[in-house]
């Protein structure tokens, strides 16, 4: 990378456009005229987690970027002239990439308690505990059955071995575990929690969040707007009670549930269950002998063929006027396509 170059990370919506300007993965673009930040130019953030900040977890898309030519910072985002969308990213590598560029800023050299900020508290031996207060700090544990907590904002625990418990209460922080029967918990706004073992839950109750799960019989929860609860093992469930959120498992018999508004339930593993019930929400599953229940008002629901649709008509005072369940079997009820009730009938959406 040139000295003229930063490296960094940015948000798109679905379609990969940016305030109405289409991307592509692996373009190059070039600004002409002046440079200045928030207001002028290409934008990207070097601190993966601020993305949250503009672009929420569920249903938008992330990619690493090297900005370059003139560049001006901001509060929390970089103008630049010319800006090269290298490859894109799932949510669980952003999240990956957020606590490395976290921990990348703190100094390790000291292994014990802190209550200050930009400060590091380390252990490596079993049944251990490690402290920071302050913002912008990180608590890691190595060993088994050990706790690192942060309570300031823009703060990383990590966990690498099993029977952990990983939590901050700050803003954009992230609490990890890649061992068994871990906990990784944020109560704070923009936070991620993410587990890479099993028996793992991953909790988030702020706006803005990521909760994580990638082993089997995982949970991963968010309560606040804007969020997302991923599994990708089986046995798992993610489950979101905020508006515009996102709940997504891809493991056999999981369950994924939002009771927001404008949400999105859907599973591809084998007999799973996808369960909304705010208004204009939708349920998705992608495997036979599964479940998909449309229960709020205007919602709707797709599955494969083998699967079952519960769909419920609601009238604006919510009032249930028609309920009816439908299985897709090619024929008669076409697979994938979007099906709700109106006045009654089972209606193509």
């Amino acid at each position: 990378m040139n000295e003229n170059e930063i490296s960094g990370f940015k948000g798109f919506n679905p379609e990969l456009k940016c305030r109405e300007f289409q991307f592509e993965i692996g373009g190059e673009y070039r600004h002409e005229g002046k440079v200045e930040a928030c207001k002028s130019g290409f934008h990207f953030c070097e601190n993966p987690f601020e993305i949250f900040q503009y672009y929420a977890p569920a249903n938008n898309r992330f990619a690493a970027v090297i900005g370059s030519g003139e560049m001006q910072k901001g509060d929390l985002k970089v103008a630049c002239a010319t800006i090269k969308i290298e490859r894109e990213l799932t949510l669980a590598e952003l999240c990956d990439a957020g606590v490395k560029f976290i921990l990348a800023g703190v100094d390790f050299s000291e292994a014990a308690t802190n209550t200050g900020d930009y400060s590091a508290a380390t252990n490596t031996g079993d049944y251990s505990a490690a402290t920071n207060t302050g913002d912008y700090s990180a608590a890691t544990n190595t060993g088994l059955r050990s706790a690192a907590t942060n309570t300031g904002n823009n703060s990383a625990t990590t966990n690498t071995g099993g029977f952990s418990a990983a939590t901050n209460t700050g803003n954009n922080s992230a609490a990890t575990n890649t061992g068994s029967y871990s906990a990784a918990t944020n109560t704070g706004y923009n936070s991620a929690a993410t587990n890479t073992g099993s028996y793992s839950a991953a909790t988030n109750t702020g706006n803005n969040s990521a909760a994580t799960n990638t082993g089997d019989y995982s949970a991963a929860t968010n309560t606040g707007n804007y969020s997302a609860a991923t599994n990708t093992g089986d046995y798992s469930v993610a489950t979101n009670t905020g508006s515009y959120s996102a709940a997504t498992n891809t493991g056999y018999n999981s369950a994924a549930t939002n009771t927001g508004d404008y949400s999105v339930a859907t599973n591809t593993g084998d007999y799973s269950a996808a369960i909304v019930t705010g208004d204009n929400s939708v349920a998705s599953v992608e495997k036979p002998d599964s479940v998909a229940i449309a229960a709020g008002f205007a919602c709707k629901a797709k599955g494969a063929i083998g699967s079952v649709l519960f769909l419920t008509e609601r009238d604006s005072n919510y009032k249930i006027l028609s309920a009816i369940a439908i299985i897709i079997d090619g024929d008669k009820y076409k697979e994938n396509a979007f099906y709700s009730l109106k006045n009654g009938n089972v209606v193509e959406s």
